[in-house]
């Protein structure tokens, strides 16, 4: 329930923030609320195409030069034994 009210709640403010800030560039409040209206709906979308984006990343195997190889990772400095048997000495 506290998820929903505070959905709610930043629904509201973006909603608010939106009309305002079209009404201070336009001077027209039906354009002002024509503009809070759409851009919150198209940012929810804008948004949720880039989380799926992102999701889709996060699955990929090793990053891959053009030749095919995989790209060597950085070496860190070994913190104890075990990570330094791992050729990162």
């Amino acid at each position: 329930m506290r998820t929903l009210a505070k959905t709610a709640s930043y629904a509201t403010r973006h909603l608010s923030v939106a009309i305002a800030v079209a009404y201070a560039l336009t001077g027209d409040w039906r354009i002002a609320l024509g503009v809070g209206i759409v851009e919150p709906l198209v940012q929810t979308v804008a948004y949720s195409v880039h989380e799926r984006l992102w999701a889709g990343r996060a699955g990929v195997g090793p990053r891959r030069l053009r030749s095919g190889r995989a790209a060597a990772r950085p070496c860190v400095p070994a913190a104890n034994a075990v990570a330094a048997t791992h050729g990162c000495a």
